[in-house]
């Protein structure tokens, strides 16, 4: 029994309560020689992680060695449910520190990171009402949700754990009586002994349409109670801190995803797909909607026989009767009197009815489809608003503001926020892609024999050209090769969703690989053809250049100057309100340049576009590509929003939530609450910087040294020694991790195996797992080391920094938690696997060489004797899971082994499911891996 109070209660007395039933658990399922074989390997690994004995690793490695496949399989199990449970229970002390009031002197304060507190600091600033309203007014934040081989665990297994999360708070913040506990303590052992008999890895490869519909868990079960949360929070923030202003707080957070919508080298996103994508989008939604409006009925039960109701909403009333009249008469009988209830029921059936039209669309996009009777269901999520509305004003206008202040107000922000789409998609395609079917296009129709063989400045004259021709290009009956008919069905699928389905479904079209003007005039010649654009009427999408390599950074300014010099991509933007989207991609940038390099070159860019944004008066929002790890832009979003240069924000920010992010943020709606509380908190801060995070001159000068000594010392290792390929594909599980059942993307560009064309995810995700970490700090030591040699006053100048400069401080604290995370005894022993001893030696030496050097550096600056001294939260949460991932570890590196000893067919297909089982505990218990 679990007896501790909310006196008594710790995290590592709700760890040790967890891990005793996990025990107890695998005791009786497997008997208890297996759980002796779990502590004895538990027991080593605790030692050798407290003092790295070779002797105690050793004994170790042999044990593993020993064991049958069952036998490593009982304990990836054991150490993966062990995780589970570590991250569980973090999230429910996560959620009893926020029930504690934080205090300070004695006086209750806002908590640092809550919206509550940016408004208080906003207002000790002196940031006046007007400026603060006006920020509101334009502000655009939009979270969105992506699928990457990273996130490896099964909904299964999300839905038992958030069971086990929701009681466990019980536990902790409830005087139960001992029934109640009694009762709390089977259910949990009941939840784990079902995860313990269900598997823990997919027995089939993820379809995109899986991905779509595991995102959906999120909207389902946490968003919906977690966003009026978060706006209310700020409504009663800014009334507290600013009593005589009147507050209008827009919709400005929204979600958005690229699941479905991405096709950038992945093939099984197709325009059926896409469309697919849209109809369980718009129905979740809608079911969403419907939900709450059955709650709202139950909960107003106002009867005109006590309190009267407005004209306007008797009017609407009385058309509804019209078009419903079976539920009209149903009405007289049995609720007459009733008219909240019958409003509410009219509304669910008119959702009934848009509902029905959107599964049948979702068939065949590509014919017509008869819509329902006007007025029986809703085109646009505006329509349902508008109804709302009226049940708002009615109630305010009869003593009722209360109840329109309640479940009401629930209801209407969350269709202000999710309408019909729930998340807009993006669409996303490789600029490649698009030159080769216009090249096809322009060929058939007579207009160029070579378009690919065309200087930028041709093709961008000759774009510009058509589109201000009003010829069209493109056949009733296209007779083009397979690869353009799909990029042209693309943009048609795109076309029919907006005219038919949701006009808001889509918002905006990436290009990837976005490398000059023509990219971009390419993809609106597109939009022309297929009704999307019409110059001088209206233009229905974004289209948002993606500058993700090292030289398209460092010249994305120079290819937006140009575009806002263009007069036809100018038309375009105008019917655009003047906005302009512009994504900055962190992944790529990190695997060709290095972690410090690529980081500094994403600072300057984003300055620069929107120093020139500004200087052309247009709106610049700034698309995030960021990954889980570090090495791919991870860390925490909040403090990466704080670090952006100061004047780039204004409100305005889009930034990806990848992999293993989504349900480390999202899984229960405490945490979700508190992760969008501190974006909403450096949003709010960061659009009003105070004047000393602005960076000096010579601070700008002396990253220019560190980002390219780093960028040399990077590409020198990666892409300069002969055998670094090599050495990679047999030190890292890379080859394992391709293989792994949790994404439908493929993990390589082509068949290829050059580093260049394997894609950021995998190249990081194998350095996680085999603890080296290298993505995240690799070419910053001896960067670093290099310039303190050469200016005696280079470590005061980096402290300054340090202790200055938000950008600084979020990498140097970001790789310090990378750097926690890895471990190089651990890694050596994933360099044993390199069969070339003189390979191995030399490139692991090299490795390891810089890793101490990057650690030594740090400590430094930071002026800390060990890493993450100044955050013991995450240096615990770190520590408590070091020694449980090593066993872990062990047996993946010893699986590998028996795999590339050629096994037999059914020897391989056992080694497959055990290394994907392990793969499965190592990114639970390291977290944000890919």
């Amino acid at each position: 029994m679990f007896n501790v109070n909310k006196e008594n209660y710790s995290l590592s007395s709700m760890v040790n309560h967890l891990a005793t039933i996990l025990g107890n658990v695998i005791s009786f399922q497997e008997g208890p020689d297996a759980l002796i074989l779990v502590e004895r390997v538990r027991h080593l690994a605790k030692n050798f992680r407290s003092n790295s004995d070779v002797k105690t690793a050793e004994e170790l490695s042999q044990i593993v060695s020993k064991l049958s496949i069952e036998q490593l399989n009982l304990l990836t199990k054991a150490f993966t449910h062990f995780f589970g449970l570590i991250n569980l229970a973090e999230k429910v002390d996560l959620i009893h520190k926020l029930h504690q009031p934080y205090m300070v002197n004695g006086e209750p304060k806002p908590r640092p990171g809550s919206i509550a507190s940016a408004v208080a600091i906003l207002e000790e600033q002196g940031v006046q009402p007007k400026k603060l309203q006006a920020l509101l007014d334009q502000a655009q934040v939009l979270m969105v949700f992506t699928a990457h081989p990273t996130e490896s665990k099964r909904r299964t297994a999300l839905t038992k754990l958030h069971r086990i999360a929701k009681v466990t708070s019980r536990l902790v913040d409830s005087n139960l009586s001992p029934y109640e506990k009694e009762d709390i303590e089977k259910f949990i052992l009941e939840e784990i002994v079902a995860l313990w008999q269900s598997d823990e890895v997919r027995q089939h490869k993820l379809t995109v349409l899986d991905e779509v519909k595991g995102s959906l868990y999120y909207f389902e079960e946490t968003l919906p109670d977690v966003i009026p949360q978060i706006y209310r929070d700020l409504e009663r923030a800014l009334k507290r801190a600013f009593p005589k202003t009147t507050w209008n707080v827009p919709p400005f957070l929204r979600f958005g995803s690229w699941i479905g919508g991405d096709r950038d080298g992945n093939p099984y996103v197709t325009p059926d797909v896409t469309v697919e994508t849209i109809r369980l989008l718009r129905s979740a939604a809608i079911r969403i909607h419907s939900h709450a409006l059955l709650e709202l009925g139950q909960r107003l039960s106002l009867s005109t026989q006590q309190v009267g109701i407005t004209p306007e909403l008797e009017q609407s009333l009385l058309k509804d009767s019209l078009l419903f009249p079976d539920l009209a008469k149903a009405f007289a009988v049995r609720t007459p009197y009733e008219k909240y209830r019958q409003k509410c029921t009219y509304i669910r059936e008119k959702l009934r009815h848009t509902l029905d039209y959107v599964q049948n669309f979702g068939h065949d996009w590509r014919s017509a489809h008869p819509q329902p009777a006007p007025g029986t269901w809703y085109l646009s999520a505006q329509e349902l608003l508008n109804e709302l509305n009226l049940m708002d004003a009615s109630l305010r206008a009869h003593k009722g503001a209360i109840l329109a202040d309640g479940y009401l107000r629930k209801v209407r922000r969350n269709v202000q926020v999710f309408g019909f789409r729930l998340a807009t998609l993006d669409v996303r395609q490789h600029s490649g892609r698009h030159t080769s079917a216009l090249a096809e296009i322009l060929k058939k129709a007579s207009i160029t024999e070579d378009y690919m063989s065309l200087s930028e400045s041709q093709r961008t004259e000759l774009l510009e050209k058509e589109l201000a021709s009003e010829r069209p290009l493109i056949p009733v009956r296209p007779d083009y090769t397979p690869e353009t008919l799909e990029v042209l069905d693309t943009f048609q699928c795109v076309a029919a969703i907006l005219e038919h389905l949701n006009p808001k479904a889509i918002n905006t079209y990436i290009i990837s690989m976005t490398h000059g003007v023509s990219d971009v005039l390419a993809v609106l010649l597109f939009f022309r053809e297929v009704g999307l654009y019409r110059p001088g009427q209206y233009s229905h999408l974004n289209i948002v250049p993606l500058f993700e390599t090292l030289d398209d950074l460092n010249q994305s300014s120079g290819i937006f100057e140009r575009l806002l010099k263009n007069e036809s991509y100018r038309a375009h933007l105008k019917l655009r309100r003047d906005v302009q989207e512009i994504m900055l991609g962190y992944s790529d940038s990190n695997k060709e340049s290095g972690y410090l390099s690529a980081n500094w070159a994403l600072y300057r860019a984003q300055t620069d576009l929107t120093k020139l944004a500004d200087s052309h008066l247009i709106a610049l929002r700034l698309f995030h590509g960021r990954g889980g790890s570090v090495g791919r832009g991870g860390g925490p979003a909040s403090q990466a929003i704080l670090s952006q240069p100061p004047g780039t924000l204004k409100g305005r920010i889009k930034i990806t939530e990848q992999g293993e992010v989504i349900s480390d943020h999202y899984s229960e709606p405490a945490s979700g609450r508190w992760h969008l509380d501190q974006i909403a908190n450096s949003v709010l801060r960061g659009s009003f910087p105070p004047r000393e995070v602005i960076p000096k001159a010579e601070w700008k000068q002396i990253m220019n040294k560190l980002a390219k000594r780093s960028f040399d010392v990077y590409r020198a290792l990666i892409y300069g020694h002969p055998r670094f390929l090599e050495y990679f594909y047999n030190a890292t599980p890379i080859t394992e991790i391709s293989n792994h059942r949790i994404g439908s993307r493929p993990a390589s560009r082509s068949n290829n195996r050059a580093i260049e064309n394997l894609r950021a995810i995998p190249w990081v995700f194998s350095w996680m797992q085999s603890r080296y970490t290298l993505p995240g700090w690799y070419g910053m030591g001896t960067a670093i080391e290099d310039y303190l040699k050469t200016d005696p006053k280079g470590l005061t100048n980096l402290q300054e920094m340090y202790n200055q400069w938000p950008f600084f401080q979020t990498v140097l604290e970001n790789a310090q938690m990378i750097l926690s995370k890895a471990d190089m005894d651990i890694a050596r022993r994933y360099a044993d696997l390199v069969k070339d001893e003189a390979l191995r030696q030399e490139i692991f030496g090299i490795i390891r060489a810089e890793y101490d050097r990057t650690i030594n550096v740090i400590k430094q600056i930071v002026q800390e004797n060990e890493l993450l001294e100044k955050d013991r939260a995450l240096s615990e949460s770190i520590k408590r899971r070091n020694p449980y991932i090593d066993p872990l570890s062990f047996v993946q590196v010893e699986l590998i082994k028996r795999l590339r000893q050629n096994p037999t067919e059914t020897e391989k297909r056992a080694l497959e499911e055990a290394i994907l089982m392990t793969i499965n505990g190592i990114a639970a218990g390291l977290k944000n891996t890919g």
